[in-house]
């Protein structure tokens, strides 16, 4: 698959560009796994070009998950490259942490007209870093937000815990409830010990075209399902720009992909993937299954209907 890399020192951005190979007018930004030429990236860039997409695969620096006052203004580059490249109508997908991010950039950048967050949250989070500091896989930064705009970061939640007791409170939970990972608690004892400000929740009023939020009630990640109605009571409450859709389901954990983008991550096992990661998966695989099957014909329609 063609692609072209940037790079923040030449291009203002650490991306890889995956154009369609027959042209298109559409182009997706899309953030996934570690790396914008990882596996996870270039699986998604797929499944977008059988969507008749362009696509700006985008992370914060390369084979990365750490989000730390990632600046904002990175997605204006963005966007003027994809413009120059025939880009007519342009969104966004993100999930976890970058869903998100994806709801963040959408609010600050109207050009995007398509806005798909798998598990998100509605209000910014701290920033982290996946760093390996002290055999910690993540740890929480220091006065740090998970991204930034013209050089100051955003206000956001803080972690309840701090370093080196984040990532031990992680690895007790995940293993109390049988998960890989698990942070649901922390985060509700986060908003116990910070509750949450306006100057910190997302924008999502200022968001234009279509945002679609996708979650799950067994998510053990966050309480996402709690934040994506919060997200509904905003916009109802506030003038606002775009059409919003709620797409909630009880089961299908917090890695509730189209199924057929899943099989393109894992041919053979996906199921499993899934069921190994989180008890939920193993407790309800063919639920699971189902809400991955339904956010596939349902996406798939939007893409056509865009």
């Amino acid at each position: 698959m063609k692609k072209q890399i940037m790079s923040i020192d030449r291009d203002g951005y650490c991306g890889a560009w995956y154009p369609h190979p027959q042209g298109s007018q559409k182009g997706i930004i899309l953030m996934l796994g570690d790396s914008a030429t990882d596996h996870l990236a270039v699986s998604g860039a797929k499944w977008l070009h059988k969507q008749g997409c362009h696509v700006m695969a985008m992370s914060p620096e390369p084979k990365n998950y750490g989000h730390h006052n990632y600046p904002l203004e990175r997605f204006e580059k963005t966007i003027a490259f994809m413009k120059s490249q025939g880009c007519t109508k342009l969104g966004i997908i993100g999930a976890s942490t970058t869903g998100m991010l994806a709801l963040i950039a959408s609010s600050y950048y109207p050009e995007l007209t398509l806005t798909v967050a798998f598990s998100p949250s509605d209000f910014v989070m701290e920033g982290f870093y996946q760093d390996g500091k002290d055999g910690a896989h993540e740890r929480p930064g220091e006065g740090e937000s998970t991204v930034s705009w013209r050089g100051e970061p955003l206000p956001y939640l803080p972690f309840a815990y701090r370093h080196p007791e984040y990532w031990q409170r992680i690895k007790e939970e995940a293993k109390a409830g049988g998960d890989m990972i698990a942070s649901r608690q922390m985060f509700i004892e986060s908003e116990k010990r910070h509750p949450l400000q306006e100057e910190e929740m997302i924008k999502v009023e200022r968001i234009r075209g279509k945002v679609i939020c996708i979650g799950t009630e067994d998510d053990v990640l966050w309480d996402t399902c709690t934040y994506i109605r919060r997200m509904e009571k905003r916009l109802n409450d506030r003038r606002h720009y775009c059409q919003f859709e709620s797409w909630l389901y009880e089961h299908g954990t917090h890695l509730a992909f189209p199924e057929s983008m899943l099989k393109i991550i894992l041919p053979i096992g996906s199921s499993l993937l899934i069921r190994m990661m989180f008890k939920a998966g193993r407790d309800n695989p063919k639920e699971c299954r189902q809400t991955r099957v339904d956010i596939d014909r349902r996406l798939i329609k939007v893409f056509g209907q865009w």
